[in-house]
């Protein structure tokens, strides 16, 4: 199939696009790098099957394709914060971009959607059903809430024009191609560590998150993508839950670092927990993660180890 992923030079993005030319599929890459880096898909530059466009997802777009993969928006608070009103934009025009495009060629169109729709939940584990514990004015609104209005584009085109539709929400995923500075814990977690860094938790570090690695992820994509029975919701995510301290002990204790922990007060709207319920993706994908924390934190650590000189 010829295939669009947009943020496709991305942490998740390029992993998708390397796992769709696996497959034997031609993939235009869309991304205007402001998260994106050119290094995560510099290797495939050279492909007769690859294609990359420098653009802007609210920009509208051409292309003639069978799929699209929209996975643009940036996804961490340090770069969702920087211009709040620019990432409401990418969620919300760029999921109309993308599903036009989709009802003009009659592409299946799959949308990146998040955990956070669910806010900060009373309600654990988190299933689809489950509509949200939500604040619509806070600090992450502009990304929380551009992404519920993101899934709420895509089933009103799936109900009024027969678009062909699927949704995942994503749960905390890490490995390589992260940025080093991007403020998710894992990643704010390893280079502490490397670099011998006081390691920050915020808060008392007793909230807990689930970590899905992201070779895991992108299997659960394609899944969903590629059958017939389903529109979603799915979540997608590791449900092994741990604390915030947990993982900072884990990666201390992988780094052999003379890190300590210290604390700072916790975000606003920080969730207290999240963990996913799998159930409809064990039940309609087969689908379930098969990589646990300790080897994902291994191969994490051995990137950043290996592409930052730390």
């Amino acid at each position: 199939m010829r295939i669009l992923v947009t943020g496709g030079a991305g942490f998740l993005g390029s992993h998708l696009v390397d796992r769709l030319l696996k497959d034997g599929n031609e993939v235009i890459c869309l991304d205007n790098f402001f998260t994106g880096r050119k290094r995560n898909i510099r290797h495939l530059l050279g492909s007769p099957d690859f294609e990359l466009m420098r653009h802007d997802i609210i920009d509208p777009f051409k292309v003639e394709v069978d799929q699209i993969y929209n996975l643009a928006c940036p996804a961490s608070p340090v770069h969702y914060q920087f211009n709040p009103i620019k990432t409401v934009k990418t969620s919300v025009m760029g999921a109309i971009n993308c599903l036009g495009l989709a009802k003009r060629v009659r592409a299946r169109v799959f949308q990146a959607s998040t955990s956070e729709v669910y806010g900060d939940p009373d309600v654990h584990p988190q299933p689809e059903s489950y509509r949200g514990n939500v604040n619509p004015i806070g600090i992450r609104a502009c990304y929380d809430e551009g992404k519920r209005v993101a899934e709420t584009l895509f089933f009103d085109y799936h109900r009024e024009n027969g678009v062909d539709i699927r949704v995942v929400r994503i749960f905390n995923t890490y490995g390589p191609r992260m940025l080093p500075d991007d403020g998710r814990v894992v990643s704010n977690f390893i280079v502490q560590a490397l670099r011998g860094e006081d390691i920050t938790v915020y808060g008392n570090g007793e909230q807990t998150r689930s970590f899905c690695y992201v070779d895991d992820l992108i299997e659960g994509f394609v899944l969903l993508m590629n059958q017939d029975d389903i529109t979603g919701p799915v979540n997608i995510g590791n449900p092994g839950e741990f604390t915030i301290l947990e993982l900072a002990e884990k990666v201390i204790k992988k780094v052999d670092s003379k890190s300590k922990v210290i604390h700072k007060p916790l975000p606003a709207d920080d969730p207290l927990q999240r963990k996913p319920d799998i159930t409809l993706a064990r039940e309609k994908l087969g689908w379930e993660p098969t990589v646990d924390l300790d080897e994902g934190l291994d191969r994490t650590i051995a990137y950043f180890k290996s592409e930052f000189d730390l």
